[in-house]
């Protein structure tokens, strides 16, 4: 009687594992904001960096679009890229720091459809509610905290990875937590909305589609689920061929992506992305020598550089991922949307540079999910699984943080690239000239010459040498490269240059006929007349120097140089 009285007592208390819904999502919400701050704190030295690389390149930064009708900037690819730099440009100018934001909150939402995602799979997986709710906050702050990540979130050009990404797991997040087996049309009609925002934001998420036949096959009755989807695969097919054709014409037109790549062909690009697939997967679970350029040698056999080490690899890796369906399935369905997502990048479709950090935005969660397996698996009690897992997010994050200190200064990122590429022009030249900006104009000759060793001195490297050489003060230098430059390309930006620097040697006459040759090869570069200006105004003809610069201005009228020329000329005309 005594025992059968504990039972029913015992029946009667209250499940105090169970919190009520309010607390729950109350507990949520704080989890929300903790991580949300963890990493704002992690990207905190990157939000406050300054623009990089081609981040200079981007249409905010072109004078002619920045006043432009959203038209224009969305004549663009990606026009919903293009929108959200249009966004920022518009709230706040050329300052970083709102850029920077913009990247971050975005990452940080599509974190939240990942930990919907891998909460509802792991459901599906059968895992246990403590572990599936620990293994599930593992995968999202994985995927949110992975020093792989800095270069997609940290780098404003960057963007394109985390805004397609956020609409790629939306799309996917939808699909998995629909209610019912077969999709209705209203959620079909808004997966295929978030696909098309995703593509029109980077072209490689056309591997969605791909991502959620295996989710069907794996997770809804196999083929039959599949068929139970028409509504969602009949409009997607159609969807994914105009995709296709979209993305087509954006590599036909492209020089660095596509099969117009001149270093490689697609099948010695596939032998060096055999290797390639290798470096990710090591770079994402020991991620150390992180670099922004990597120096990886193209295989042009299959025999070169390991490569057909790379692709028995491969094909092991996808016999395991068969083989394990049924067995192991939430590994082999993580491994197998990986290898999809990284297909568009990382296959047969030649790409100016062979590896990039970037390229495993999407492949990270489906990787931490195929993790999930071994650590659902794993005969331990869930307070030393939650205390392995929050030391091995800790350690990410701080790698991160660490790295996110390189992105926030140009000089030390560079630094960091060129020693772990020496032998790569690439990092050396914008090493140069990020010393160059910074007024270490010794330094930057230094790394120009440098740089000049390690490849072709082009036109932009000439230059970017001479204008370093004039602001060393070296003008016979800065001269000779100005020219060299100009008997590759002869173009007025280059004249200007030249007449620029014989006019600091007291050379008018010289500087006036190069600036008349600017002129004539280009009316409207408008800093050949604020240079024709100041040749003016250093002979006393300061009306003709005021003519000049009202000219630049006419031709642009936020030129920041010609304007403070004007007032200053003007001024000094007063004074008289």
């Amino acid at each position: 009687m005594a025992k059968r009285a504990r039972k029913v007592e015992k029946a009667a208390r209250p499940d105090r594992s169970a919190a009520p819904p309010r607390s729950r999502r109350a507990i949520y919400a704080g989890a929300v904001a903790i991580a949300f701050w963890i990493l704002m704190e992690i990207y905190g030295p990157a939000l406050r960096g300054p623009f990089l690389f081609d981040d200079l390149y981007l249409p905010f930064t072109d004078p002619g679009l920045q006043e432009a009708p959203l038209r224009s900037w969305l004549g663009y690819i990606r026009p919903v890229l293009m929108l959200s730099y249009w966004l920022n440009y518009r709230m706040a100018g050329m300052e970083p720091y709102a850029y920077h934001f913009f990247s971050v909150l975005a990452h940080f939402l599509a974190a939240l459809f990942v930990w919907l995602i891998a909460r509802r799979l792991l459901e599906r997986a059968g895992l246990e509610p403590v572990r599936r709710t620990l293994s599930a906050a593992f995968v999202a702050l994985m995927f949110l905290w992975h020093p792989l990540q800095t270069e997609s979130v940290a780098y404003i050009a960057g963007r394109s990875e985390v805004l397609s990404g956020l609409f790629f797991f939306a799309a996917a997040a939808l699909f998995v937590l629909r209610g019912m087996p077969a999709i209705s049309w209203t959620a079909s009609m808004a997966v295929l909305a978030l696909y098309g925002a995703a593509v029109l934001s980077k072209e490689h998420t056309a591997s969605l589609v791909a991502v959620l036949l295996l989710t069907d096959l794996y997770w809804n009755s196999g083929r039959q689920g599949v068929r139970r989807n028409w509504r969602l695969y009949l409009p997607l097919a159609v969807a994914a061929a105009a995709a296709a054709r979209f993305v087509w014409g954006v590599l036909a037109a492209s020089d660095t992506a596509g099969f117009r790549v001149r270093e490689f062909n697609w099948y010695q690009y596939f032998f060096t992305q055999c290797r390639a697939l290798w470096l990710y997967l090591r770079l994402f679970l020991l991620p150390y020598g992180q670099n922004l350029d990597y120096d990886f040698p193209v295989s042009r056999t299959l025999l070169e550089h390991g490569a057909l080490w790379g692709l028995m690899g491969l094909a092991v890796l996808v016999i395991f991922i068969v083989a394990a369906r049924k067995r192991f399935r939430l590994a082999s369905y993580g491994l197998a949307c990986a290898l999809v997502t990284l297909a568009p990048t990382s296959s047969i479709v030649p790409i100016a540079d062979p590896v990039a950090e970037r390229r495993m935005y999407l492949a990270i969660p489906w990787l931490a999910l195929a993790l999930a397996e071994p650590l659902g698996r794993w005969r331990t009690s869930a307070v030393k699984l939650a205390a392995v897992l929050a030391l091995w997010l800790s350690v990410l994050a701080v790698l991160t943080w660490n790295r996110n200190r390189l992105w926030a200064d140009e000089i030390a990122l560079w630094q960091d690239t060129a020693a772990k590429s020496p032998r790569k022009q690439r990092p050396r030249f914008h090493l140069a000239y990020a010393f160059y900006q910074q007024g270490r104009c010794e330094e930057a000759l230094k790394h120009f010459q440098h740089a000049a060793r390690l490849g072709p001195t082009d036109y932009r490297l000439l230059v970017d040498w001479g204008l370093a050489a004039e602001c060393a003060g070296h003008f016979d230098q800065a001269l000779e490269k100005l020219r060299a430059a100009a008997r590759l390309e002869n173009t007025a930006h280059v004249h200007a240059l030249i007449g620029m620097v014989l006019a600091k040697q007291g050379r008018r006459e010289e500087a006036l006929k190069e600036l008349d040759l600017a002129a004539s090869l280009d009316p409207s570069f408008t800093m050949t007349y604020v240079y024709r200006g100041n040749v003016y105004l250093s002979a006393g003809s300061q009306e003709a120097a005021i003519a000049e610069y009202r000219r630049a201005l006419e031709l642009d009228p936020r030129n920041p140089a010609a304007r403070q020329a004007l007032e200053q000329a003007l001024a000094a005309r007063r004074k008289r």
